[in-house]
């Protein structure tokens, strides 16, 4: 179910009978909106501010947002929790994006394209949450057209986790694998993205309420049993929230968590098995992949909740009360 917050800057209406005209797109001002954050600290540090439109080199492609998404990295750089080397305030927040190309530079990507894009905004500091965002042309993608661009715009970050995490996982079809987090934001699309390699899957979920979603989209088995599970009965587990499952994998198999802040996972290299916590990069070749997946109808995308640009503490606070169906989005 999509609740939607209404705003006079909102715009979701508009996009999902067309995007703006290319006329439209040329008139966007020197001064763009940013949602930014002079310091750290709960919803109130959030600010929508003016601030100048940004640089962009031949390899950039420039791109008027649309929509994006919140992201628990997203909160958790805003409240203060990541604060690595170099972060320096203020900064616009964001990773995820979709919107319509301005200027494509020296790439493919043409004036009015549709795109997709993930900004890596701890590693870059370049955050997606404005009116006009610059991205490597390598970081963006077509957008799916399947979709409308505020759903697709809770794509990015958590699709190319679950993609990224699946390929270090090395799955052939036919093997078994356990998604851990199955009803989450990454754990759902690495459901389908294995269901539709022809990989096995299972799914741990934490509520009964996510039992039938977990199944309509490809889990052979859904549980939120832990002893439910065969003891060393897959080839590799994708675990999502830091549940270490290890008794679960089999010898000589691979463990994958993107769970950073549960630490590592232990040490299985007596038995044979492979370990990593999965740190995601921008890929806009492996966006493009996920928006084939979207277009054949095998990913299936989830908005929770829509919230215009000036509601972004609302946004947030929705985000902070947890039970999603799905990803809060923001519209510009």
């Amino acid at each position: 179910m999509v609740v939607v917050v209404a705003s006079a800057g909102n715009p979701l209406g508009s996009e999902r009978v067309g995007p703006p005209g290319i006329s439209e797109l040329r008139r966007v001002p020197t001064i763009m909106r940013a949602i930014r954050i002079d310091r750290f600290g709960g919803h109130d540090v959030l600010e929508v501010t003016d601030t100048p439109e940004p640089g962009h080199g031949a390899g950039d492609v420039l791109i008027r947002t649309i929509a994006t998404s919140l992201n628990p990295v997203d909160d958790k750089t805003r409240a203060g929790a990541i604060n690595p080397d170099g972060l320096r305030l203020p900064l616009t927040l964001g990773w995820d994006l979709a919107g319509i190309v301005l200027d494509g530079g020296s790439s493919d990507f043409r004036p009015g394209d549709r795109v997709i894009a993930m900004s890596h905004q701890l590693g870059t500091g370049t955050g997606t949450w404005a009116d006009v965002v610059a991205l490597p042309a390598g970081a963006v993608a077509p957008a799916p057209r399947a979709v409308s661009l505020v759903e697709a715009a809770t794509l990015p970050l958590p699709g190319l986790t679950a993609l990224q995490t699946l390929d270090w996982l090395t799955l052939s079809a036919g093997e078994r694998l356990l998604v851990t987090g199955a009803a989450g934001a990454v754990g759902g699309l690495a459901l389908q993205i294995a269901h539709a390699r022809g990989v096995h899957v299972d799914a741990l979920v934490s509520r009964d309420a996510h039992l039938d979603f977990a199944r309509a989209r490809g889990a052979e088995l859904a549980t939120t049993d832990r002893e439910a599970l065969t003891s060393g009965g897959y080839d590799a587990v994708f675990d999502t929230f830091g549940a270490f499952v290890t008794e679960a994998v089999k010898d000589g198999g691979r463990y994958a968590s993107i769970a950073t802040q549960a630490g590592p996972v232990p040490d299985l290299s007596a038995r044979g098995v492979r370990t990593t916590v999965n740190q995601v990069h921008e890929d806009g070749a492996g966006l493009a992949g996920l928006t084939e997946l979207v277009e054949r109808g095998a990913l299936r995308l989830r908005v929770d909740s829509v919230f215009g640009l000036h509601e972004i503490r609302a946004a947030h606070a929705r985000f902070a009360e947890g039970g999603l169906a799905g990803k809060v989005v923001v519209t510009f």
